[in-house]
């Protein structure tokens, strides 16, 4: 991985680049999803973990698990409410132990990630290409990845779930991002693993691409 100078992320009040009255015809700043695309999709022996950790049915666990997530993402819910309210679905109890335990084995689960995507992050970066995250994320994994990825200083804004009370594919997480980019969407490609996410930006006047892989990407991404 090459060394960069990280980009110091700005406030949304303070937008980067202001959007001008011209709007290009092609994107020049890229806005990425993180999970699918940058890390890892959730890893089935983090996620055997958890189901071990509950010590319920892996199809109920399933259920209650994804059905209370979007709160949790929102920054709705803390590490420690989300658990209680699984375990409310559940009919069980989780104590404190078991729960702090949970929230630990759920980040790990989510931890891995695409090293290539992480270079090609590094090399965006350093061309001096503007490039920003969109993502679904609860506050304890938003640490964590604060914590043990200095990459994440790349990206000029950090729209996260978590810390701006919207997650994809509402609406309003395009439009805090576009607010804290100052940017028309004409010039953003959002770069996201999930069709809906990407219907949702393209009504917002985004242009997008459907990440499979990091060599299907490279083509797609704005020449600097």
């Amino acid at each position: 991985m090459t060394p960069v100078t990280p980009v110091t992320p700005v406030n949304p009040a303070t937008p980067v680049n202001p959007a001008t009255s011209a709007t290009p015809a092609t994107p020049d700043t890229v806005l990425f999803d993180l999970f699918g695309v940058i890390a890892r999709h959730q890893s089935p022996e983090g996620w055997a973990r958890l189901v071990a950790g509950a010590g319920v049915p892996a199809p109920a666990f399933r259920d209650a698990y994804w059905s209370l997530r979007p709160p949790y993402d929102r920054g709705d819910l803390t590490g420690p409410d989300y658990w209680r309210a699984v375990a409310g679905a559940l009919g069980v109890r989780f104590d404190a132990r078991r729960t702090a335990a949970l929230i630990e084995a759920d980040i790990a689960s989510w931890s891995a990630v695409d090293e290539e995507m992480v270079d090609l992050i590094g090399e965006l970066a350093a061309s001096g290409r503007t490039i920003a995250l969109l993502s679904n994320v609860p506050e304890d994994l938003a640490a964590h990845y604060e914590r043990h990825h200095p990459w994440l200083g790349h990206f000029a804004v950090r729209a996260l779930s978590c810390r701006i009370g919207h997650a994809k594919p509402e609406p309003e997480a395009y439009a805090w991002a576009l607010r804290a980019l100052g940017l028309e969407p004409g010039r953003i490609l959002f770069v996201d693993d999930r069709e809906e996410n990407l219907r949702a930006a393209r009504a917002q006047g985004l242009h997008t691409h459907l990440f499979t892989t990091p060599a299907s990407l490279r083509p797609a991404l704005p020449r600097g």
